[in-house]
């Protein structure tokens, strides 16, 4: 049983919500950020990567780092940037990219949803960008950011979220500067709040799809509160933490690709022979080359695609591990070929998101960066779902969702 909670959203007005909302803080770097808060004093960027208002070169985990961004979220506060709601909503978040909408629920989810594992994870989290999550966290009192859920379709549900989008004036409706539309209600009819966390409770499960850091580091810091708590009773706005849920036949996982330093001492002759081990090898020339289907790879190499086709021998569909395709690239190439062993530490390799397109791979390689890329199909989210439910984790840098979501239309205090 999935629990979903109504709260008191802590909001932008609507004429600055579009210079308000902001990218994820994961997204972009310290030098990024400034760049984009340029004129712009409302950005949340100025909570969320605080070091952007201190001089450069400022440790990002100092303790001043934090106070900032405590400080800047007392100012948007005060001066009423962000304004508490009267009652308790749940909310509609809902996306535009290339034409297609995706209608997401935003509400609490469960610290003890967390804990039982009814929130699913498919990866591992780094106990130092969880510490650095916690602290921004218990400073601000607030989850200044949501996290990325999913949640198995149900017909009925989504049927009445679009109903209610289709039928009312959204709160927030604005283009962001990177074309996708971003689409906002205030839920206000508490029937349809009581129907919709009527349906989570029948859920057996949700998925976490983004943001598998800020999930946990929300989680902990939680428990921290409760178990510090001598009058705990479990309603504490501290045993929730800021989610928005969308069903899982509405999201788009694209390609994340990888890009690597050099062969590992082959030639490009003794590299591609070897790749014919595990793969059927065809040159496909000088145009770009997008992998099409499952266990299909393209692959650019001094000037030239090619397009690799994983052998049978390669996988095992009854793995929800073994049969994916960079469990195969990983098993096939990276390991046994150009010798790197560990995905998440190596320098040798670098992965790029299916967002900034094939050319990008090109442009690194044909810089003399890097020296081979290597394209994917994108895992599906049925291969995620299959995943979670089997208590499995996938390999680092499997899934890349697009659109991400804006941070600042809506925050959960935790007071």
């Amino acid at each position: 049983m999935a629990t979903l909670k109504a709260f008191k959203g802590l909001r932008p007005p609507k004429e600055i919500a579009k210079d308000l909302a902001s990218r994820p803080y994961d997204v972009l770097n310290s030098a990024e950020a400034r760049k984009e808060v340029e004129g712009n004093d409302y950005s949340l960027l100025h909570i969320i990567k605080p070091e952007i208002d201190l001089p450069e070169g400022t440790n990002l985990y100092s303790q001043e780092v934090y106070d900032k961004a405590k400080s800047n979220l007392e100012k948007f506060k005060d001066k009423g940037w962000l304004i508490p709601d009267n009652e308790e909503h749940l909310y509609i978040y809902a996306q535009t990219m290339f034409g297609k909408t995706q209608y997401g629920i935003v509400g609490c989810a469960s610290v003890d949803d967390y804990m039982n594992n009814v929130i699913k994870k498919h990866e591992l989290t780094r106990p130092d960008k969880e510490e650095d999550r916690m602290k921004h966290v218990r400073i601000t009192n607030a989850n200044m950011e949501p996290v990325f859920f999913s949640y198995p379709a149900n017909a009925e549900l989504d049927k009445m979220v679009m109903d209610y989008a289709s039928a009312n004036k959204p709160e927030y409706d604005f283009t962001a500067e990177d074309g996708v539309g971003h689409h906002f209600w205030v839920i206000d009819n508490k029937d349809m709040i009581e129907k919709i966390i009527g349906y989570f409770k029948e859920m057996p499960a949700v998925y976490v799809a983004d943001g598998h850091h800020r999930t946990a580091a929300a989680a902990l810091v939680g428990k921290e509160k409760r178990e510090a708590n001598p009058n705990h009773t479990g309603n504490e706005e501290y045993n929730f933490f800021l989610a928005v849920h969308f069903p899982d036949n509405q999201l788009t996982i694209i390609d994340y690709n990888r890009v690597v330093k050099d062969l590992n001492g082959n030639t490009q002759e003794e590299f591609l022979k070897k790749l014919e081990n595990g793969f059927v090898v065809k040159e496909m020339g000088d145009e770009i080359y997008k992998p099409d289907t499952l266990h299909n790879f393209s692959m650019y190499l001094e000037g030239k695609w090619y397009s690799l086709t994983a052998r049978e021998s390669t996988y095992d569909d009854d793995d929800p591990i073994g049969v994916l395709d960079v469990t195969i690239l990983t098993d096939q190439v990276l390991e046994p070929v150009l010798g790197i062993e560990d995905l998440r530490r190596s320098k040798r390799i670098d992965f790029v998101g299916g967002i900034r397109g094939l050319g990008e791979l090109k442009k690194r390689v044909d810089s003399g960066e890097m020296k081979v890329a290597f394209a994917l199909y994108p895992v599906s989210m049925k291969q995620l779902i299959d995943i979670a439910d089997n208590d499995m984790i996938m390999p680092p840098k499997t899934t890349w969702f697009e659109p991400k979501l804006r941070s600042g239309l809506v925050v959960h205090e935790l007071n």
